[in-house]
């Protein structure tokens, strides 16, 4: 059983930063690109970054870039999303996703990834 397990997320003021982290089960996964989506509260799911498998190409949603930035961690199953200058609109719950694809290329819609976590609620208050 698939599992990817989300930690990081929390309360934090308009411009404050949060770091969120995703570890995936099992280190074979290091061979698959893996992203972040968000849904806020009635609001469909969100594609917020992804990384691909290798760690050289990312890519981040108009909305967030220059101020998130994805990475994967040295254990290669990890993924990081630092996330600066945070605004109240980014208030939803972070899921961690990984992709159905083997060493893939990056993709943006939800039903391109495979697994998911179970999300971490991230709320910027203004």
């Amino acid at each position: 059983q698939v599992q990817l397990i989300e930690s990081g997320g929390g309360l934090v003021q308009a411009g404050g930063s949060l770091r969120l982290s995703c570890a995936a089960s099992e280190r074979a996964f290091s061979n698959y690109n893996l992203a972040w989506f968000r849904q806020a509260p009635g609001k469909e799911r969100e594609f917020v970054a992804a990384v691909r498998w290798g760690g050289n190409s990312t890519l981040h949603a108009d909305s967030v870039k220059g101020r998130f930035t994805i990475s994967r961690g040295n254990a290669e199953n990890t993924v990081f999303l630092q996330m600066n200058s945070l605004k109240p609109e980014d208030t939803a719950v972070y899921h961690c996703a990984l992709s159905r694809y083997f060493r893939g290329t990056i993709l943006l819609a939800a039903g391109e990834y495979a697994h998911w976590g179970q999300g971490t609620q991230v709320t910027v208050s203004s």
